[in-house]
């Protein structure tokens, strides 16, 4: 079985902390990934978990304050995809995030609460590294396998 090698590819983009810049991410996010060569359905599920990641941060470590920089730095080496997000809005513990219960929530028709989640399910690994007051990073990986 052939792997697929590529040498280390480090990409990075800045946004400011608005919705409107999310198509930005979605683009440079998916134009990589595909580049980097993940199937459709993977580059969508990638995509789906840095948007959700980007999005929590303009919601609640930034409390929809829009001119605060999100940084995305995403680094393909030999079959590992990683996307670290930086910012420096309000931290947060994820630990202290419980996991839906997933018949509540359709219940209910309550649509927030899904991001730790989907990111969880949509990628091989999520991590987070908090520094109060300087920093919160998450670090989301997916794995290209091969298809032989």
């Amino acid at each position: 079985m052939k792997q697929n090698l590529k040498r280390q590819n480090l990409k990075e983009l800045t946004i400011k902390s608005k919705t409107s810049y999310l198509t930005r991410v979605r683009d440079f996010v998916s134009s990589e990934a595909k580049k980097f060569g993940f199937s459709d359905d993977d580059v969508s599920k990638i995509t789906l978990a840095v948007d959700e990641a980007c999005t929590n941060i303009i919601k609640h470590a930034y409390k929809y304050a829009g001119d605060y920089p999100i940084h995305l730095r995403l680094k393909a080496r030999n079959n590992t995809f990683e996307i670290m997000i930086e910012d420096h809005g309000m931290p947060f513990e994820p630990d202290s995030v419980k996991m839906p219960d997933m018949k509540e929530h359709i219940k209910s028709y309550n649509r927030s609460g899904f991001g730790m989640y989907l990111m969880k399910s949509l990628m091989d690994k999520v991590e987070y590294k908090i520094q109060p007051g300087i920093m919160n990073k998450v670090i989301l990986t997916k794995y290209l396998r091969s298809s032989h």
